[in-house]
């Protein structure tokens, strides 16, 4: 029988019915950081304005300080000047903690990645750990919602364990599954 190594920070004792309720809170009260670079930003506005609403799905509460938000959303072209800032943010958020890269240019640079270029970052991952990506240019607000509830998926373990969803996911037939159109987990 082998056993198991406890990684430093690990708990020595697991309650895994006291994890998947507090994992079930969790993910339904995500608190979003007011946190916009570029246009991705106005559709990450727009996700939250009245006509889409985030606060059907418990993520509408976008906070003003790092200290009272657990998701980042990075959305919009980051530049070299802005990383430290970013990082600094990152840092005083409390754990446990979530990161979107919400646009190509948070994902990959986008269209200002290329030879020669010395002020984009290509990409949020090479400053924060990235869980979830949002392509497109600029995502739809329906697509900014799809990855919180696929961030929520994430954080409860998988939708038949989010038990306050108050739907079911329709898959299959006629539905675009491709990975342009969906958000896509990091890790």
């Amino acid at each position: 029988m082998e056993e198991k190594v406890r990684q430093p920070g690990e708990p020595v004792i697991q309650f895994a019915l006291l994890d998947d309720i507090l994992n079930l809170a969790r993910a339904n009260s995500l608190w979003p950081m007011t946190f916009g670079l570029a246009c991705c930003a106005i559709e990450m506005m727009a996700a939250g304005a009245s006509r889409f609403d985030l606060d059907r799905f418990g993520s509408g509460v976008f906070r003003p300080s790092p200290r009272q938000s657990d998701v980042m959303i990075v959305a919009g072209t980051i530049s070299k000047k802005m990383a430290p800032a970013i990082q600094m943010l990152w840092d005083q958020m409390p754990n446990p903690k979530w990161c979107i890269a919400m646009g190509n240019c948070a994902v990959s640079g986008g269209p200002f990645e290329y030879d020669g270029q010395y002020a984009i970052v290509p990409g949020a991952h090479l400053i924060v750990p990235v869980d979830l990506i949002i392509p497109g240019c600029p995502p739809r607000p329906e697509a900014l919602i799809e990855g919180l509830l696929s961030l929520q998926d994430k954080i409860t373990g998988g939708e038949e364990k989010n038990q306050l969803r108050r739907f079911k996911r329709i898959r299959g037939e006629g539905r675009n599954e491709s990975a342009g159109n969906r958000a896509q987990y990091c890790r």
